[in-house]
């Protein structure tokens, strides 16, 4: 690759469905790379599959990678001189280039049926053969082309691989690729409705805009050699690729699916995960910057990020260290900030709510959770009825007349307290519980379950002057009760 040329790499999502948290990773590297090495970053939308696309997901897509802090040079919205950046607006370009390889006869119509297709991919199966297809439609004349095209009949243009060819290609993370071109199937190049496929549009698209690093999953790794082909038929320079290491889910074999939990990066933004810790987590999922530092920004990151450090084998994502990593980022938030990002999830658990509250309660619950989604849980009873059964009143340290003795005595005392001075009112709270000689711990969890309907809660008596004086009384005679 001429090393005067300017580092371009993309990202190329398809819309039909959410983000996927693997492909955000993708994105990530992709867009570091670019920025390390003063290069660009393309977004192009990759919408030929229509029977799948999802209205809404190209901007659900472009959502998820700004509010991640991904930023791209040339694509939609931003545009740039290599449009348009949406492939289904560029198909003149693509019969350009189609018609360019059937006079050439690199590639061919075919008009084989599904059920004929089908039926071929059993027999072969049965054989022990991969299945592959049999070049019954390559050597058809002009005529007969002609002929059936113009009747109405229905057809595909096939690529034509080269036989007894070994395909070679080197992957910056996997060293030198080679795969035998007669193990390689004659890919459909246009599908029945005109429309390319993605393994053709790709080459197109990714030559016009002068993409020269194409960062992707390793399942891509089998395509490659067909797009090589095409590369090499239109006399193209191959870009340098990158085939990145799945994410395997940490409490089953294989990779992450959504059966079995979030996959998708608006799911863990729903959850609670700041975007920053997200993407912070994504970072060391396949890269390691050769010392411990694990907390990064992205200007860090960018600055650190190089290829000779990506992984060949597949990491973990392991959720447990994606709550300690956003619990980090949690705590590193101003209150300010914290209660703003909170606001929001209190609202969609508890409908219109009194905004103030959640600022008096963000500094109470900052150390506490590792999710904003925990805090809602958390806090119910700030905003909610509780419910609970007797039981959950007693403790070890305390029966169910002690208890009694204990929420009368709390009653009493509420009744008389200056809920505007709380450090007052905790003060002559813990003396009334020593001076009664009642365990603090079974007093306390008492008046917990009593006001909260729960044992674990910020702390309680902090809380207190938010919900209310009226509203802490009528708990406690409910508990009594």
């Amino acid at each position: 690759m001429d090393k005067k040329r300017i580092v371009r790499t993309r990202m190329a999502p398809s819309p039909t469905g959410e983000l996927h948290i693997g492909t955000l990773r993708t994105a990530l590297y992709s867009w570091a790379y670019a920025k390390k090495n003063s290069g660009k970053f393309i977004l192009r939308i990759e919408d030929t599959d229509q029977e799948r696309l999802v209205e809404g997901a190209t901007e659900r897509i472009m959502k998820d990678l700004t509010d991640c802090g991904i930023d791209w040079n040339e694509g939609p919205v931003v545009g740039g001189p290599n449009g348009p950046y949406i492939q289904t607006e560029r198909l003149d370009i693509y019969h350009k280039y189609i018609d360019k390889l059937l006079d050439e006869g690199k590639a061919y119509y075919c008009f084989c049926t599904k059920e004929r297709l089908e039926e071929m991919r059993e027999s072969q199966k049965k054989a022990g053969k991969v299945p592959k297809y049999d070049r019954r439609c390559l050597n058809l004349s002009k005529d007969e082309i002609k002929k059936r095209v113009d009747s109405g009949e229905k057809y595909v243009i096939r690529l034509k691989i080269p036989d007894d060819q070994v395909i070679i290609f080197d992957d910056a993370i996997r060293g030198e690729i080679k795969i035998n071109s007669n193990d390689v199937d004659d890919q459909v190049l246009i599908k029945s409705n005109g429309i390319p496929t993605y393994h053709f549009a790709v080459v197109i698209d990714d030559h016009l805009m002068e993409i020269t690093h194409i960062f992707r999953g390793e399942e891509w790794i089998s395509s490659t050699p067909k797009q090589i082909v095409l590369y090499n038929y239109f006399g193209w320079e191959i870009p340098i690729f990158a085939h990145l290491t799945v994410l395997l889910d940490p409490s089953h074999s294989g990779k992450m699916s959504k059966r079995r939990g979030s996959v998708f990066v608006r799911q863990f933004l729903d959850e609670g995960y700041l975007p920053e810790a997200l993407v912070n987590f994504l970072m060391l999922l396949g890269w390691n910057p050769g010392t411990d530092q694990e907390i990064f920004s992205l200007d860090e990151f960018v600055d650190k990020f190089s290829l000779d450090k990506l992984h060949k084998k597949a990491p973990v994502f392991d959720k447990k260290k994606l709550n300690y990593f956003n619990g980090v980022y949690i705590r590193k938030l101003s209150d300010n900030d914290l209660s703003d990002r909170l606001i929001p999830h209190f609202s969609k658990a508890f409908g219109e709510i009194d905004v103030e509250k959640v600022k008096q309660l963000t500094p109470l619950i900052k150390e506490r959770i590792n999710t904003l989604g925990e805090a809602t849980g958390l806090c119910e009873y700030v905003f909610s009825n509780v419910n609970y059964g007797k039981t959950l009143l007693e403790g070890k340290n305390a029966d169910r007349a002690m208890v009694v003795k204990m929420l009368s005595g709390a009653v009493e005392f509420f009744e008389k307290a200056d809920f505007g001075d709380m450090k007052k009112m905790q003060s002559e709270l813990l003396k009334m519980v020593d001076d009664n000689a009642w365990h603090r711990g079974a007093f306390f969890m008492a008046l917990r379950v009593s006001i909260a309907g729960k044992a674990i809660t910020p702390p309680i008596v902090e809380t207190l002057h938010i919900i209310g004086k009226e509203r802490t009384l009528e708990r406690l005679k409910r508990a009594l009760e």
